[in-house]
């Protein structure tokens, strides 16, 4: 029997960071200009940048490079700066697994085999993937030509290819809108446009867009049969009011309902906040193991590349100071929770002393007005007036609220109840 070759050992590192999107691009780019020494970033795909590789389409980069970018030039451009800055990027290597022992020490794999990489620090941003048709519980047949984003994108911008010419699209999340101009670009033209809820989970002004493309909106409406062989032929969707109808199409992109991509981080065992299905974190991005931090969409499903791009330099901050001494004790944190009306809170810890990200970031469960209240032990802290959608997001400011014993939880309530702040 042959024995098992033993990791070849590529040193040690002050940065790790495991995954190439706009997090981790421009988390590294920010340590490299804070005089970080070395920083290695390691991505499963052959090609840096993200999900916006696939994007063949506008609006990127407005906040970063100041002009209107497609996704493909945008992902170009992060990477391109990322190895100006002097960062070392290691494409087509997988992370699979992390000791975290005395030191942290990550093993991977390429095509040259395994090896190892020890690092003073580990930023994970491995952002997020779709829901599949299955975890959807969408029934019937199984024909050719149903599909999620992430597909079409690589059947339009990478192969070049159209993977049916009238589908029709599940969602109205952001990346729904961004599916119809992919269909555009490869001559398909969609047949309907379907949203199980009341109204459309992006704000209203956008869904202008379907409009002046020619493509029916319905609202209050699920799929519930997907018929056809070879390739899809209709489907059935069942209607606000409980009818069900059949719309004849050649396909179904479902969209959106996105998940953290977050299989290494329980696989090392750090702490997995069941709200966001992403790694728990502390207001400077440390997760359970505070020499490990996190950015970007691993942590909640789903920021805009502009957005994750900004939390990964911010974060990026955060670990150049703790590097240097700087960050505060992780322990003693206080617990953020979701209360009543709130899906998840990010992030959901706060160190004692302050710093670090300002406001938090949460999700209704369900469409809300009133106030959003900050409680401890009962006690109002701080209050904000809201008005929201699920799916949009929602700040809170944070400061104060680590100042006390017992966690904080932060719900929703009516106009009436809030006392007390």
């Amino acid at each position: 029997m042959t024995a098992t070759p033993a990791p070849r050992d590529d040193g040690v590192v002050d940065v790790l960071i495991v995954g190439a999107g706009p997090a981790g691009l421009s988390a590294a780019t920010a340590l490299k200009r804070l005089g970080v020494g070395s920083v290695v970033v390691v991505e499963r795909e052959t090609e840096a940048g993200g999900v916006p590789r696939h994007c063949g389409h506008p609006p990127f980069g407005m906040r970063e490079f100041s002009r209107v970018l497609t996704g493909p030039a945008y992902a170009r451009r992060l990477a391109a700066r990322a190895l100006e800055a002097g960062v070392t990027l290691k494409l087509g290597a997988t992370v699979v697994g992390i000791e975290r022992g005395e030191s942290l020490v990550a093993t991977l794999t390429d095509d040259g085999g395994l090896f190892r990489i020890e690092a003073r620090r580990i930023v994970l941003a491995t952002g997020v993937r779709e829901r599949t048709r299955a975890q959807r519980l969408a029934s019937g047949d199984r024909p050719i030509g149903v599909l999620n984003t992430g597909a079409l994108q690589a059947y339009a911008y990478l192969q070049h290819l159209a993977p049916f010419r009238r589908p029709v699209i599940v969602g109205t999340e952001l990346v729904a809108l961004s599916s119809l101009l992919t269909c555009r670009s490869v001559g398909a033209k969609p047949v309907a446009m379907i949203e199980e809820n009341a109204g459309p989970t992006v704000r209203r002004p956008f869904m202008a867009l379907p409009r002046l493309l020619g493509v029916p909106v319905r609202y209050g409406a699920h799929i519930v049969d997907i018929r056809g062989k070879p390739r899809v032929e209709r489907v059935s969707i069942r209607t606000a009011d409980g009818s069900v109808e059949d719309i004849a199409c050649d396909g179904v992109l479902f969209t959106g309902r996105f998940i953290p991509e977050s299989s290494l981080a329980r696989r090392i065992g750090l702490v997995v906040d069941p709200g966001t299905r992403g790694p728990s974190i502390d207001q400077f991005g440390r997760t359970s193991d505070p020499r490990v931090f996190a950015a970007g969409n691993l942590l909640r499903p789903v920021e805009t590349a502009g957005w994750s791009w900004d939390e990964g330099r911010r974060v990026a901050g955060f670990v150049a100071d703790d590097l240097k001494g700087r960050l505060p004790s992780a322990d003693g944190a206080t617990a953020i929770e979701p209360g009543r009306g709130v899906r998840y809170i990010v992030p959901q810890r706060l160190a004692p002393g302050g710093g670090g990200l300002d406001r938090l970031q949460l999700r209704v469960s369900a469409a809300a007005k009133g106030r959003l209240v900050a409680r401890r032990n009962g006690a109002a802290l701080a209050s904000v007036a809201l008005s929201a959608q699920p799916e949009r997001r929602v700040l809170f400011p944070a400061a104060g609220l680590a100042a006390g014993p017992g966690p904080v939880v932060v719900g929703v309530e009516p106009l009436s109840r809030v006392t007390g702040c």
